[in-house]
């Protein structure tokens, strides 16, 4: 399989390619100011921070970081495996690594049900307005996610002997993303307040 595009301008480009980066960047600092103003609220209102997290089921917020994780060592293996023109493992990794988002999405569903059955909604309280906010825009990059990988994942079948690794990596970029912004929002909203 010789026709493995790799479009590396040099040594230092980016995995994916710059546009993919700079989204990244500005998504991480969009996420990092909502977290910001989020501890700043909590300051004011410290007790109603404190006694909301504690009605969010913290076993649930571990349980979707594992699978975001697993999910993100999954992606990792298919972008190795395509760089060793190893198509089907990649395909299956990169199916593995959609499982996982799925997975993700199902927990959180279930766990806003709950939420939403308790009345604990976006205008009960400062918390809980943050939570809403940060978890649903999370989701959101969830979906938009799942959708590019399934665009990767169609492509990587279709396309066995013409595959852009650039946007493969890309795909992966945008994935990982997910899973740091995850990595922000769990022990925030779930663990310190």
């Amino acid at each position: 399989m010789e026709s493995l595009k790799v479009n590396y301008k040099n040594l230092y480009y980016p995995p994916g390619g710059i546009l993919i980066w700079i989204v990244i960047f500005l998504e991480l600092i969009t996420f990092g100011m909502a977290l910001i103003a989020m501890v700043m609220y909590s300051k004011e209102e410290p007790q109603v921070f404190h006694t909301s997290r504690l009605l969010l089921n913290t076993t649930f917020g571990a349980i979707n970081t594992v699978f975001l994780l697993t999910s993100g060592f999954f992606m990792a293996n298919s972008v190795k495996k395509l760089k060793a023109f190893k198509i089907n493992q990649a395909s299956t990794y990169l199916k593995l690594t959609m499982l996982g988002g799925f997975l993700f999405l199902l927990l959180k569903s279930v766990e806003y049900y709950t939420k939403i059955d308790a009345g604990l909604t976006l205008s009960y309280n400062t918390f809980f307005s943050f939570y809403w906010m940060l978890t649903l825009f999370h989701v959101i990059h969830v979906i938009v996610g799942l959708v590019i990988l399934a665009i990767a994942l169609v492509s990587l079948q279709k396309k066995k002997d013409k595959i852009n690794l650039e946007d493969f990596e890309a795909s992966a970029a945008f994935w990982h993303m997910c899973d740091l912004i995850w990595l922000l929002l769990f022990p925030i909203i779930y663990l310190i307040f």
